[in-house]
């Protein structure tokens, strides 16, 4: 085989082998939106591969708010952002029970400040890795 072939099929073995972690990956949310855009869903596609080939490992899906809200409005979407992440790692081959979801809403904010830069990274989903049980 030329080198180039070989090159090829490397990079296709690497490409399907998936990330080499996931924890805390995150994937991002629009204000006041628990909708999972394009890149969420390509962030979680790949999470789900990751899982697909490490199954000794299950996950907690952490929803995060920005500190705008009511304590228990954010603790909602938190709780639906979580949900609709672990909806796509379902629909991709994940059993449910390996995924566990909690909402932290705005009550503990991964990033400090405030601002819309700094809202925007806390609108998220993150993902936490646990051993099996």
């Amino acid at each position: 085989m030329n080198k180039f072939l070989l090159m090829v099929i490397a990079l296709g073995m690497v490409a399907c082998a998936g990330p080499d972690h996931i924890d805390d990956n995150k994937v991002f949310f629009a204000f006041d939106s628990a909708a999972i855009s394009d890149d969420s869903r390509t962030e979680l596609e790949s999470q789900s591969l990751y899982m697909k080939n490490n199954p000794d490992i299950n996950v907690i899906l952490e929803g995060h708010c920005d500190e705008r809200g009511s304590t228990e409005y954010n603790l909602a979407l938190g709780a639906l952002r979580a949900g609709n992440a672990a909806h796509v790692l379902i629909s991709e081959g994940i059993e449910p029970e390996r995924i566990k979801t909690i909402s932290y809403g705005k009550e503990r904010p991964q990033y400090p400040g405030t601002g819309e830069e700094v809202w925007a990274l806390n609108r998220n989903s993150t993902t936490k890795v646990v051993d099996a049980e």
